[in-house]
């Protein structure tokens, strides 16, 4: 099962013709949703906005380390989570969604009508079983509403949009490669669905999380650049030794008080629900 191309044995009223052209529109649709994304949230105008009112300032760096510091911590290892078991979730199904999408290109433009496709029948499955993996354990067990706060793992917010569709696109493609190797004349009613669950996720960008995944390595890039070479100057720093530097924290009760003030909440897991 997990060595033959399923997208090699389509029914006639779904071509191969078909699926490329639904695969392509597909790419288009997350573009122009995330190009409307960035229209209305003003994402790229605050970029361009504050790189032209830095520029010029600050210490000189070296822009390229930088860059591939973001890349290697930010982006490939997303060091902006703290919590391990976030991590590790937000790994698998970062890494199994490239290598799902990957191989699904690769099996659908160039091996169309084959089903012997080695490895890529073996990597679509891999990165499917990633993403699940990755998604279903945040979805039940690292949920912050779940997690901390006790709500049902059943409920569902509009920020949710993006896993939801992306859990349902994924457990519906790989329920109907196995339908579809076995015979069953149920593969027809879950390709459907899994059509329908993928035009949600693509289709869905401007309404679903789906976009900040371009935003995130430039503002951690940006990050890093005003850390280097002094622009983040503006705000408060993390000392109170300074008079000047204490008397900004608007507080009164974080003027005078310590840095190191203990674990605070990070003392235990929060599950006081």
């Amino acid at each position: 099962m997990i060595t033959i191309n399923p997208f090699a044995n389509l029914p006639s009223a779904w071509p191969a013709s078909a699926m490329q052209t639904y695969v392509v529109l597909m790419v288009l649709a997350v573009i122009a949703g995330t190009l409307l994304d960035m229209a209305h949230k003003g994402s790229a105008k605050f970029f361009f906005a504050k790189s032209h009112k830095t520029r010029g300032q600050g210490q000189p760096v070296a822009t390229a380390s930088i860059a591939v510091k973001t890349v290697m911590v930010d982006v490939l290892a997303s060091g902006e989570f703290c919590n391990p078991r976030r991590r590790i979730a937000h790994l698998l199904t970062m890494y199994g969604f490239i290598l799902y999408v990957i191989s699904t290109a690769a099996l659908v433009f160039g091996y169309p009508g084959s089903a012997a496709a080695a490895p890529w029948p073996q990597l679509w499955w891999l990165g499917g079983v990633m993403v699940l993996a990755g998604g279903y354990w945040f979805w039940f067990f690292i949920r912050v509403d779940v997690a901390a706060e006790g709500q049902s793992p059943l409920r569902v917010m509009r920020a949710d949009l993006f896993i939801l569709s992306l859990l349902a696109s994924v457990t519906l493609a790989l329920l109907w490669a196995g339908l579809q190797a076995s015979g069953s004349a149920a593969s027809g009613l879950v390709l459907a669905l899994y059509l329908l669950a993928t035009t949600v996720l693509f289709g869905g960008v401007y309404w679903s999380k789906f976009a900040h995944m371009f935003f995130k390595p430039a503002a951690a890039f940006e990050k890093r650049v005003a850390e280097a070479n002094g622009t983040n100057a503006n705000l408060p720093l993390q000392t109170r030794d300074d008079p000047a530097q204490r008397e900004r924290h608007s507080m009164e009760l974080l003027k005078n008080a310590p840095m190191d003030m203990g674990l605070g909440i990070k003392r235990e897991a929060p599950r006081h629900y």
